[in-house]
């Protein structure tokens, strides 16, 4: 059979692999969360995930999507910053309810009280979604005015991708502290993993902004030294480090 008689079967091919990789950037980020959700809703207890998280990729996606109006990259990617936001919404209503139901007595925190003590430690959903808001209005007003300039388009970029790569260092610092992994979903972080390198290899493949690439290898090695405390507090038990319990944070959300 000549060469040429095969391209009818390898262009809807590649378009199928195109299309299934494109549906994976879009998607595969909030698939680690799943497993993570449901533990939540099945124990009712929030001790091991750590709200910082949530707070991270929240930053993260809305500086990118901002990246977006300034400089123009796949579609998949803004899709996924969209669907990341939506996802991390979910998980802080989860992480409230159940964190509010297991404390008594504990005076309630809003975001209006501008108290940075218990700054991410509030004790309504509706305050989390507040301060999204203003975030998003104060850093969109101000893309907007500066939207002409290359170097602060480029800046936020990459403020973008590397407080995304920033994201499983609130998760490493709490199994430090716990010296313990008890509560955090360990098929979580292999999603994380493997989620990280195929995006990173994405990045590569498709000539994403340069940003992107050097921040999800960043990314692929803090979801590394995670899995590693999995490895090390699992086989070597240790006693978790005494610290002051803060008021608002008993109960993580």
């Amino acid at each position: 059979m000549e060469p040429g008689g095969l391209e009818w079967l390898l262009v809807p091919m590649q378009q199928l692999v195109s299309w299934g990789a494109a549906g994976a950037m879009v998607f595969g980020g909030v698939v680690p969360y799943i497993p993570q959700y449901r533990d939540i809703r099945r124990t009712q207890n929030a001790d091991g995930f750590s709200s910082y998280v949530c707070l991270v990729l929240l930053v993260a996606n809305i500086l990118r999507i901002l990246f977006w109006f300034g400089r123009r990259f796949e579609s998949p990617l803004l899709w996924q910053s969209i669907i990341m936001i939506i996802t991390m919404l979910l998980m802080l209503k989860l992480c409230t309810e159940v964190r509010v139901s297991n404390e008594l007595n504990v005076k309630r925190r809003s975001f209006a009280d501008f108290d940075l003590n218990y700054f991410w430690h509030w004790s309504k959903f509706t305050d989390y979604v507040q301060c999204v808001l203003t975030f998003t209005g104060v850093t969109g007003y101000i893309t907007y005015l500066w939207l002409d300039s290359s170097l602060f388009v480029e800046t936020l970029g990459f403020l973008a991708v590397f407080t995304e790569a920033m994201l499983g260092v609130p998760q490493l610092y709490r199994n430090y502290q716990n010296r313990s992994t008890e509560g955090m979903s360990i098929k979580m972080v292999l999603m994380w993993t493997s989620g990280d390198t195929f995006k990173t290899v994405y990045f590569i493949l498709n000539q994403a902004p340069f940003q992107f690439s050097i921040c999800g290898l960043l990314q692929v090695f803090v979801d590394i030294a995670i899995l590693l405390q999995v490895y090390l507090y699992s086989h070597y038990p240790q006693k978790p480090v005494s610290h002051t319990a803060h008021p608002a944070s008993t109960k993580a959300l």
